[in-house]
């Protein structure tokens, strides 16, 4: 069994990308264990984390896993420039980081899957343009379960380990660059596991 660690920004960021990773997995024929190592207080926790990690491997005071699956919202600063900042943060270990970073949220690829959401939540959602927003993507998340009728105590979150198990994967590849970019990295990854 392979070991991949996550320094992720947030539950909404840990609780549907952990169950993503564990299908895709699943699907490769790849064991995995998903331990999270950081799912609170934004990116800049996450790359402090990250950086501090990294800084423990060099000294010895860390076992490296077999990957380390980092993500971060790219806030509208676009793919490349969080990447490359993230990569500056893993020092010697960016070799071992499966990058995923949702334009500009994590809740809009949430909002993609039109079926996927009515499978779950009995109603089909809208998928959302990009806007660089604060906020809004969490909002339409909210309003989207709010319109299948159901009252989201999580602003939608609730739903992402069902919305990870349904979605049509392929189909949001097709539609986001930014969540194409994170399973064709994933894919490539585990493949890669199963030749070790």
């Amino acid at each position: 069994m392979f070991e991949v660690l996550m320094f992720v920004e947030d539950d909404a960021q840990e609780t549907f990308l952990k169950r993503l990773v564990g299908r895709l997995a699943g699907e490769a024929g790849v064991m995995l264990k998903v331990r999270v190592r950081i799912a609170q207080g934004g990116s800049g926790s996450v790359l402090n984390h990250l950086k501090s990690y990294a800084a423990a491997w060099k000294a010895g005071k860390e076992v490296l896993p077999a990957g380390l699956l980092v993500a971060l919202d790219a806030n509208c600063q676009g793919y490349t420039k969080r990447r490359d900042h993230l990569d500056s943060k893993a020092g010697e270990l960016k070799h071992l980081v499966v990058h995923a970073i949702p334009d500009p949220h994590i809740e809009r690829w949430l909002l993609l899957d039109s079926e996927a959401f009515k499978a779950v939540l009995g109603r089909g959602c809208k998928a959302p343009d990009e806007k660089c927003e604060k906020q809004r993507y969490k909002r339409l998340l909210a309003m989207a379960v709010q319109d299948a009728g159901i009252q989201p105590l999580l602003g939608g979150i609730e739903y992402a380990e069902e919305l990870a198990d349904k979605l049509n994967v392929q189909r949001v590849c097709d539609h986001d660059p930014s969540f194409n970019r994170f399973v064709q990295e994933l894919r490539t990854w585990l493949n890669g596991l199963k030749h070790m």
